[in-house]
């Protein structure tokens, strides 16, 4: 019997997967394991009324802290600090907070260190200067300390390659499980609107989208977090009552939100920071096309071939000339990458390989 490569998770929320991209990942990884692999995933026990043993095959460690926010950095470490005594041949980390502890873990252990960086935390403009340079610092740390650096877009490998002169490996993130099976009912749908779904935050240029299309006919649907910051109630505030946009509060059904992405027409991206972003590529199985902000990021993730917009106007005009023949095969083509680049079975066979 062949001895399995047994595998530590540290660094998200955990599984069942509840609440964003990492936590997908760890639930795919997991979910699409060979034989040979064994997974240990670290959960905070904040986030979970109900704590099981075990999910997807893989045993489940608690931590008595919130994985995100002030608590993480010692949330990651506590997680290391009981890798020292689980032995793993491997620890995956997620994300570099804890990462400071890396040295020290080193000293105490003999497992292979695979970091995913995540994207480029640091320049985000959401956090304070002294939040962005620890988190600067954390990201040295772990590049220096990593026998592996996972990147999710070539645009942070890059940057990981000129920063560093450290080689990585370019993996991004599944899109396949936002196809539902089953039989669902899209009668109602006429392709009549655009979507966008993100959080409500400046970087992700929601105000840029929702302004082109106060000035067009069409209408659009937005799904978003409006009152979770001042930012996102000004919109609300400000769009919110135009016939032709609908601002709409975030949808955790996943059959409703599968009706509400396979009924739209077009889909909107503006994100401009955090690598190759979940959203966009789960919209890229649906078989539309896509209008994503002009960005190095978003240029990889769409393979250089989604429409492009970097302004108001720029935006307005795309939707309103593109003609219907370049949106089909706009459409296919990013159905083709999509299949192509994000699917889980491949991600996962991606990450195993690093072990």
């Amino acid at each position: 019997m062949k001895v399995k490569t047994k595998v530590c998770i540290v660094g998200t929320v955990g599984i069942p997967a509840c609440y964003g991209g990492f936590e997908s990942l760890v639930e795919n990884l997991t979910l699409h394991k060979s034989e040979n692999i064994s997974y240990t995933v670290f959960c905070s026990s904040k986030s979970y009324s109900k704590k099981l043993v075990s999910h997807n095959n893989s045993k489940l460690h608690y931590i008595p802290l919130k994985a995100n926010g002030a608590q993480s950095i010692l949330y990651d470490i506590l997680s290391l600090i009981k890798c020292i005594f689980l032995k793993p041949d491997v620890v995956l980390i997620l994300g570099v907070s804890g990462c400071i502890f890396l040295p020290i873990f080193n000293l105490f252990s003999n497992a292979k260190i695979v970091t995913n960086i995540d994207g480029l935390e640091w320049k985000r403009d959401k956090w304070s200067q002294l939040v962005k340079r620890f988190l600067k610092f954390s990201e040295k740390v772990a590049v220096k300390n990593s026998d592996v650096v996972v990147t999710d877009n070539k645009a942070i490998g890059r940057y990981v390659e000129q920063e560093y002169a450290k080689s990585n490996v370019t993996i991004a993130y599944g899109g396949d499980h936002a196809i539902r099976l089953g039989s669902f009912d899209t009668s109602s749908d006429t392709k009549n609107y655009a979507l966008g779904l993100c959080r409500i935050e400046p970087e992700n240029n929601v105000e840029m989208i929702l302004e082109a299309f106060s000035q067009l006919k069409y209408n659009l649907k937005f799904v978003g977090n409006w009152h979770s910051s001042t930012f996102g109630k000004e919109l609300k505030e400000k769009y919110g009552n135009m016939s032709n946009i609908e601002l709409i509060d975030p949808i955790y059904d996943l059959d409703d939100l599968y009706r509400l992405r396979k009924g739209a027409s077009l889909y909107l991206h503006g994100h401009s920071a955090g690598g190759t972003n979940p959203s966009l590529v789960e919209m890229m199985h649906f078989n539309i096309p896509i209008f994503a902000f002009d960005c190095s990021f978003n240029r990889y993730s769409t393979d250089n071939s989604a429409h492009y917009f970097n302004g108001v106007e720029h935006l307005r005009n795309l939707v309103q000339y593109t003609p219907k023949e370049e949106m089909i095969l706009n459409a296919e083509r990013m159905v083709f990458i999509a299949k192509e680049y994000y699917v889980w079975s491949k991600i996962a066979k991606k990450y195993e390989f690093t072990y």
